[in-house]
């Protein structure tokens, strides 16, 4: 029979699932981002021993493998002291005239949505290790953000 006319499985032309990619360089958290990676280990755990379909588990242990490494590798940072920018800090700075704030935060409990952007986003990484009434470079300009504050945030140090 020809190879044409053999039912083939819907398995053969499925792409490969992949692991959830890691991001490149240290797993710097803030205490609140180790506790979040703790608490998806946890609800990860839960929800797979309770699902009895085996697609979605293996979809789970995917992502317990992400948040089980993520966690492992946390390295929680302490506070940068008063008025110097480091994980976890709160910085309130002038960008082409307007006043903005951000929290500085490890990858996996960055949410732009809520002004909290990754150490490595382009933003965080002009910022870090900032003082309050530098002048620093971003996106091509050398004068482009003033360091007007930097505090500690409670919120992502609890």
């Amino acid at each position: 029979m020809s190879v044409a006319f053999r039912r083939e499985s819907d398995d053969e032309h499925k792409e490969p699932e992949f692991e959830l990619p890691i991001p490149l360089g240290p797993n710097l958290v803030t205490p609140r981002g180790l506790r979040l990676l703790g608490e998806a280990v946890a609800r990860l755990e839960a929800l797979i021993a309770a699902d009895r379909d085996e697609e979605a588990r293996k979809k789970l242990q995917r992502q317990l493998r992400y948040y089980g490494t993520r966690k492992a590798t946390a390295d929680v940072q302490p506070p940068a002291p008063e008025g110097r920018v480091g994980i976890g800090s709160r910085v309130r700075y002038a960008l082409n005239g307007a006043e903005r704030a951000v929290t500085i935060v490890g990858h996996d409990e960055a949410d732009p949505a809520a002004s909290r952007i990754a150490f490595t986003a382009p933003l965080g990484r002009a910022l870090m290790d900032g003082e309050v009434g530098d002048v620093v470079a971003f996106q091509g300009r050398e004068d482009a953000i003033e360091i007007l504050a930097a505090t500690l945030d409670a919120e992502v140090q609890a």
